[in-house]
């Protein structure tokens, strides 16, 4: 694991890992995955910058966010997948962000259950929540989720059916009982496979610590379908009637909706289109972030996932205007690969790169990380290739 230099490298030795239809329900998105790769081909389109000059000599990685202070602008997204990947899933995750001091956002769709990842994790949590369909149950959710330590809520707003993820119903991902092709698959992977069943056993342990929850693929599919079919503005007042701390509301796609979820006393949004997963054909998160910072004027702050997968990515969208970053698909890969491990060495490769970024740029610390170090972004107002 030591010898990955990049996150591809890693994603390399996840493949190797685990059966292939495991690694296409990580690496896919929704229907002919436009906006997957939108997401990737945006950040290549970006170009630096660079201001020579500047005395870069000492580094400063760390920022605030909602007036905590997190040694860089670099979180874990919530994701579902995690028991697919290691069985230690989301253990290993929250494990991992705590010894690197960096957020780790736990997704309501997990292995384990939100206490069980609070009383392991020494770290900052925040949770993602989809919101349950008795809106009776949401007062006690958010009970639990401020009772466990978690210190910031976002409010998932871009589900009300699942995306049509092509990937898994060609290699039978989610048929039930198991498709022979899938058997097989996993039994050409005999580590992953004795992992897996392992994880399994565990599950069924009445009383152990830290029991996971068992959650698989098509039980996350199910448990997303009996949440809320969807989220509206009158969801967001209720939590936020509820909640004390940071509010923020993940998977906003356009600027003009800013003002109302300032109203609504929101705090922070999450630039977000599920990583590609969820409809199929909308803009790549940092194409729309621009006019998301700008609408927000301040008011609110703007987090971006979506594409992210080296240092680079993360300094195009502080130029922009991003509070921070979220990553997903590359934890995945580091606990695929490595298990708590991996994932520390992706959020370190990604520490490194931003650093060198950094330096390489003339930006000693994130605040000077603008707008005048990137160009070939999509800012609003700003005339289109054929106009100029």
């Amino acid at each position: 694991m030591q010898g990955a230099i990049n996150v591809n490298d890693i994603r390399k030795l996840a493949r190797r890992r685990l059966p292939r239809a495991v690694f296409d329900a990580l690496e896919g998105g929704a229907g002919d995955e436009v906006s997957l790769r939108r997401n990737r081909a945006a950040f290549d389109r970006i170009e630096f910058r660079p201001r020579p000059l500047a005395d870069v000599a000492k580094r400063d990685l760390s920022t605030t966010v909602f007036g905590e202070q997190l040694s860089m602008p670099i979180l874990l997204a919530p994701t579902g997948a995690g028991r697919l990947a290691r069985s230690s899933a989301e253990i290993a995750v929250a494990r991992a962000a705590a010894r690197a001091d960096v957020v780790y956002m736990q997704s309501t769709v997990g292995a384990f259950t939100l206490e069980e990842i609070a009383a392991c994790s020494t770290g900052k949590l925040w949770y993602q929540l989809y919101l349950p369909p008795d809106r009776q149950e949401v007062k006690n959710l958010v009970s639990r989720i401020a009772a466990a330590g978690y210190r910031a809520i976002a409010v998932t707003i871009d589900t009300p059916v699942l995306g049509n993820r092509e990937r898994d119903a060609r290699n039978r991902l989610l048929a039930r009982p198991p498709h022979p092709k899938v058997l097989l698959q996993g039994a050409s992977r005999p580590v992953w496979a004795t992992d897996f069943v392992r994880g399994r056993v565990e599950a069924r342990r009445p009383g152990r610590p830290g029991r996971p929850v068992q959650q698989s693929l098509d039980q996350t599919r199910t448990s997303i379908k009996t949440s809320s079919d969807c989220v509206t503005w009158e969801d967001i007042e209720l939590v936020r009637s509820l909640w004390d701390g940071p509010l923020l509301v993940k998977g906003l796609m356009r600027g003009d909706e800013c003002d109302r979820l300032v109203e609504l006393g929101v705090d922070g949004v999450v630039v977000s289109n599920h990583g590609g997963r969820q409809l199929d054909g909308v803009p790549a998160t940092i194409d729309v972030l621009p006019e998301i910072v700008d609408a927000a004027a301040r008011r609110l702050a703007v987090l971006l996932d979506g594409g992210v997968r080296r240092g680079t990515d993360v300094a195009k969208a502080l130029a922009l205007g991003a509070t921070a970053v979220l990553v997903g698909r590359p934890y995945l890969y580091g606990l695929a690969a490595g298990g708590e491990d991996g994932v520390l060495r992706v959020i370190e490769v990604l520490r490194e790169e931003l650093d060198r970024t950094m330096a390489l740029l003339g930006a000693a610390t994130v605040a000077d990380l603008d707008r005048s170090l990137v160009s070939g972004a999509r800012v609003p107002g700003a005339p289109s290739p054929s106009e100029r």
